[in-house]
């Protein structure tokens, strides 16, 4: 089987990847071991970031998740939902902080509001007595689902091919280039192409050691929360240093409250604690009271960080959640490309950057039209809906699914 470009990886940065590439006239072929958007992306919380988050800390980061939250809001509406957020300083939190934070967004050029801490209770009374005050900014509320399967749809119109349950099982590497990868599952088929991205979030240093080369990673789990909305309506931050339980967000019927971040050695297999689904229930409650409530479920994601600096391995928090992207090259495998790290938000930036380092290698002069082009189902939820049905997506950050495997934890 012959293919320009494989892209491994049905998450939001592989699919994105492959319409990116497709767009530009190139031939991809998808491979994904399991169902679309089953990994990282389908277990996030599905924050769509303003960049206030990481605003004194990175802001570059920060001004990336700005862009990208305003692009995602043009062209797929339909997978956004426009809650607005909150970073909220509570009784005993830094001021100093508060206020880092809000020049910080002020410096991106970020809309923000400072609201008392009677003004944010009167917009979401649910807010604790105990919040002096809030920063308005603008977070929204993502459907991974939605948001990848419209990719998908969207490669595929543009003629790429993808194929579900096809696990890599090898990357052949000759004369110090990719030769072959050969994949099991019902596609049951050795691929050739001229370039390989590795687009398998925490997966990837597994998938690069397929073909010798290294993806220095250290991926981090951590638990999503699922109770009854008492009717919280925006995305609610603490506003400190981030730590457990600091977001909640608002998913239909369900707030969805994160999350921890506790270093994994198998992102398969690994411990799921109760200490942790308590902890982040009680630190969330510190400002949302009301969401100390029977849990519903629970559910496990495990982010891809990449930290090549073995110094930064131990400090999980410390590690950037900004993207790389690797040419293994010099390493022997030409033809070879890893993204990883990154965030939901910045997917399609991930994409972009990825695809036009392929096309540069590829002798492809077309440009980037991922920006400003509307996905599938822009404005259609109903078309959206028939795509995650024909694609069988059902991952749980959009709710309880009826197959979600053996990482949730129902309640």
């Amino acid at each position: 089987m012959r293919t320009t470009v494989l892209v491994i990886g049905g998450g939001a940065t592989g699919v994105g990847v492959a319409r990116d590439l497709a767009l530009r006239g190139v031939e991809v072929t998808l491979v994904d071991r399991g169902r679309l958007a089953a990994g990282t992306t389908g277990r996030s919380h599905g924050v769509l970031h303003s960049g206030a988050r990481y605003a004194e800390t990175d802001p570059d980061d920060a001004a990336a998740c700005l862009a990208e939250n305003r692009v995602l809001r043009e062209i797929a509406p339909a997978c956004v939902d426009e809650t607005g957020g909150y970073f909220l300083q509570l009784d005993g939190d830094d001021p100093d902080y508060f206020e880092r934070k809000r020049a910080a967004c002020a410096d991106l050029g970020m809309g923000v509001e400072t609201l008392s801490g009677d003004e944010i209770r009167t917009r979401v009374p649910e807010t604790s007595p105990t919040v002096e005050r809030a920063l308005a900014v603008p977070d929204a509320v993502v459907s991974p689902s939605r948001l990848v399967v419209a990719n998908a749809a969207a490669a595929r119109e543009a003629g790429a091919t993808i194929h579900q349950h096809a696990p890599v099982e090898d990357i052949v590497v000759s004369a110090g280039r990719v030769e072959r990868v050969d994949v099991g599952g019902r596609l049951d088929a050795t691929i050739h192409a001229d370039a390989v991205v590795n687009a398998t979030g925490p997966w990837a240093e597994r998938c690069a050691a397929l073909a010798g080369v290294s993806v220095p990673m250290r991926p981090t789990r951590g638990v999503m929360v699922a109770v009854p909305n008492p009717g919280v309506d925006a995305v609610m931050n603490r506003c400190r240093p981030p730590a457990d339980g600091d977001i909640v967000v608002p998913r239909g019927a369900e707030a969805v409250l994160g999350t921890t971040s506790i270093p994994v050695d198998d992102p398969d297999e690994f411990e799921r604690s109760e200490r942790e689904v308590e902890r982040t229930v009680a630190e969330s409650a510190a400002m949302i009271p009301a969401v100390d409530a029977p849990v519903q479920r629970t559910y496990w994601g495990v982010r891809p960080l990449y930290a090549p600096d073995e110094t930064e391995r131990g400090d999980a928090r410390g590690i950037s959640r900004g993207f790389a992207l690797l040419d293994h090259a010099d390493e022997g495998a030409a033809g070879l490309f890893t993204v990883v790290g990154g965030k939901l938000t910045t997917y399609r930036r991930m994409a972009e950057a990825t695809a036009d380092r392929v096309c540069d290698r590829l002798g492809v002069s077309a440009a980037c039209r991922t920006a400003d082009r509307p996905l599938p189902g822009a404005d259609d939820p109903d078309e959206l809906d028939a795509l995650l049905a024909e694609f069988g997506v059902d991952a749980p950050a959009d709710g309880p699914c009826a197959d979600a495997g053996g990482d949730d934890t129902p309640r």
